[in-house]
C-alpha cells in the first residue's frame, strides 16, 4: 500500500507542480505527517523533492526533472486521455486504474506539452450511454469482472419470467460494454453465449480456476456474435409510407437501426415509401403506432389488418361516453 501511495504522491507532485503539504494529504487521503514522512522516502530513493515554508511554498520536484515514460508525444497522448474520459470502465474496478493511468500518463510529458495535451483532450467526450434510458443497474458486476480477471469459475442464477430460477456453472471469459449495457460472455456446456448482465439473480465466485481457450478473441467472438443475433431478429419486412416529419423520427421510435433503411419519394407530396423489418406482425403493430396517422402500412395485408383494427380498439377506448366514432 505505501508503495502505491509513494508513487501517487510523485505523480501528483509531476503532474500538478508545487502543492502543499495540505493538499497532498486531502488527495491521497492521509494526514500531513504521512505526506512528510512519504517525501522523505522519496527523496532518500533519488526523486529530488523541494521543500520550501511560508507563504507562498509547497512541495514540489526540481525543475526539470520527472520520471522516463519514452516514446509518448502530445497528440498521442491526447488521443489516449480523450478515450479514456469517462465510459463504463469508471463503473467497475478498472476505474481507479484507469484514473491513474491518466495521472501518469500527464506525468510522463514536459510541462508544455502536459497542458497542451490535457487541454486538447478535454475538449473530446465520448458518452457511450444509450438516448432515453438510465445507467442499467448491475448489482452483480462487481463480482462478474473478479471472475473475469481472475479467471475464476461462476455459479450464475438466472430469474425467468415465470418465476422460475436456473442456476449454470460458467467459465467468464469476458465483459462487454454495448451502449450502456453489460453483456458477460460465457463458456459452458451448452458451448459460448453471451448473457444481459443486469438480468443476473445472483453471481456466486468460485474457488475453481479454469483455463482460457489460447484461440479464443474477445472482439472477434462479439463482432460474430451480434452479427449473428441481429440477423436472426426482424425478419418480417413491412412496407410503410411515412410523413416527412415521421421519417425524422424513425430513430428515435424504432431505434438507431433503422437508419440503415432507404426511404424512396411517394407518389403523394410530402410521404415518403421504405421497408423495415421486425420480429413479428404484432411486433411491427405495436411499434409503427407510435406513428399515428403519420404512417400507414401498406404489406402484408395482415399487418395493415392488425394495425386498423388495433387503431379502431384505441380509438373506442378513448370514446365518450354515449358518442360513436367516425
Amino acid at each position: 500500500m505505501r508503495a502505491d501511495r509513494l508513487l501517487s504522491l510523485l505523480l501528483c507532485l509531476q503532474s500538478r507542480g508545487q502543492l502543499t503539504a495540505r493538499q497532498l494529504a486531502e488527495g491521497l487521503e492521509v494526514s500531513v505527517r504521512t505526506v512528510y514522512r512519504d517525501l522523505e522516502a522519496l527523496g532518500s530513493a533519488g526523486v529530488p523533492v523541494v521543500a520550501s515554508g511560508g507563504p507562498g511554498g509547497g512541495c514540489r520536484l526540481m525543475d526539470g526533472w520527472r520520471s522516463p515514460l519514452l516514446g509518448i508525444s502530445a497528440e498521442e497522448a491526447t488521443a489516449l486521455l480523450a478515450v479514456s474520459t469517462g465510459g463504463p470502465l469508471e463503473r467497475i474496478a478498472l476505474g481507479d486504474a484507469l484514473a491513474q493511468a491518466r495521472l501518469k500518463l500527464l506525468a510522463s510529458l514536459p510541462a508544455g506539452g502536459r497542458e497542451h495535451a490535457h487541454t486538447a483532450a478535454s475538449r473530446f467526450h465520448i458518452d457511450t450511454q444509450a438516448w432515453f434510458r438510465p445507467p442499467e443497474p448491475v448489482p452483480h458486476l462487481a463480482v462478474l469482472v473478479d471472475a473475469v480477471r481472475r479467471d475464476r469459475r461462476l455459479r450464475l442464477t438466472h430469474a425467468h419470467r415465470d418465476g422460475r430460477t436456473t442456476a449454470r456453472i460458467v467459465d467468464p471469459l469476458g465483459l462487454v460494454a454495448k451502449a450502456g449495457v453489460w453483456y458477460v460472455v460465457v463458456r459452458s456446456d451448452r458451448g459460448i453465449r453471451a448473457h444481459r448482465a443486469s438480468r443476473i439473480a445472483a453471481a456466486e465466485l468460485l474457488p475453481d480456476p479454469f483455463t482460457r481457450p489460447a484461440d479464443f478473441d474477445l472482439a472477434d467472438h462479439w463482432a460474430r456474435w451480434t452479427a449473428d443475433f441481429e440477423a436472426s431478429l426482424d425478419q418480417l419486412p413491412v412496407t410503410v409510407r411515412l410523413t416527412t416529419e415521421a421519417l425524422a423520427a424513425l430513430p428515435e421510435v424504432l431505434g438507431d437501426t433503422t437508419s440503415a433503411a432507404r426511404a424512396t419519394p411517394d407518389p403523394e407530396p410530402g410521404w415518403h415509401r421504405l421497408v423495415l423489418h421486425f420480429d413479428c406482425a404484432r411486433a411491427a403493430c405495436r411499434r409503427l403506432l407510435g406513428f399515428g396517422p403519420d404512417a400507414e402500412v401498406l404489406e402484408p395485408s395482415q399487418v395493415r389488418e392488425e394495425l386498423a383494427e388495433t387503431a379502431r380498439r384505441t380509438a373506442a377506448r378513448y370514446q365518450q361516453p354515449g358518442g360513436s366514432l367516425p
